[in-house]
C-alpha cells in the first residue's frame, strides 16, 4: 500500500527544467547529500522559493568518542539483561544457597555497571568542555 501524497506537491503544477554544466551540477549534489533534501529538484525549489535549508556538518574529531559510547553503551545493555536474568532465577530459585549464589553474582554485575557508567561521565565531561557554551 502506497502512502498518500503530501498537500504540497498537488500546487506543483508548472514544469521548469533547467540545464546545469557539471560543474553546478557536482556542487549541487554535494551540497544535497548534506541537506536534509531528498532530490536535487526539492533543494532547487526550495532555493528558488527562499525556503530554508538544513545543512548538516559531520565533526570528524568526534568518530572516537562516538564508538566509544555505542561500546559502552552495548555493554550496559548486555549487563542489564544479565541483571534481570540473575534477578529471575534468584526469584525462582528455593535454596537459600541459590539465592545468596545468585545475590553475590548480581553484585559483581552492578560493579560493572558503575565502572562503565564513570567511563560514560569522563567521556561526556569531555564533550561538554569542548562543545558547550561557558
Amino acid at each position: 500500500m502506497s502512502r498518500p501524497k503530501k498537500a504540497e506537491q498537488e500546487q506543483f503544477r508548472h514544469l521548469i527544467r533547467v540545464r546545469v554544466n557539471d560543474a553546478v551540477y557536482e556542487r549541487l549534489t554535494k551540497l544535497q547529500k548534506q541537506t536534509d533534501c531528498r532530490s536535487i529538484c526539492e533543494m532547487a525549489r526550495k532555493i528558488l522559493s527562499s525556503e530554508r535549508i538544513n545543512v548538516f556538518h559531520r565533526e570528524a574529531s568526534l568518530n572516537g568518542p562516538m564508538e566509544e559510547l555505542a561500546l559502552i553503551r552495548k555493554e550496559l545493555k548486555a549487563i542489564g539483561i544479565n541483571i534481570n536474568q540473575q534477578t529471575h532465577h534468584f526469584h525462582i530459585s528455593e535454596n537459600s544457597n541459590e539465592r545468596a549464589f545468585f545475590v553475590s553474582k548480581t553484585a559483581t554485575l552492578y560493579k560493572g555497571v558503575d565502572n562503565k557508567v564513570d567511563q560514560l561521565l569522563l567521556i561526556v565531561t569531555k564533550l561538554a568542555e569542548k562543545w558547550l557554551p561557558k
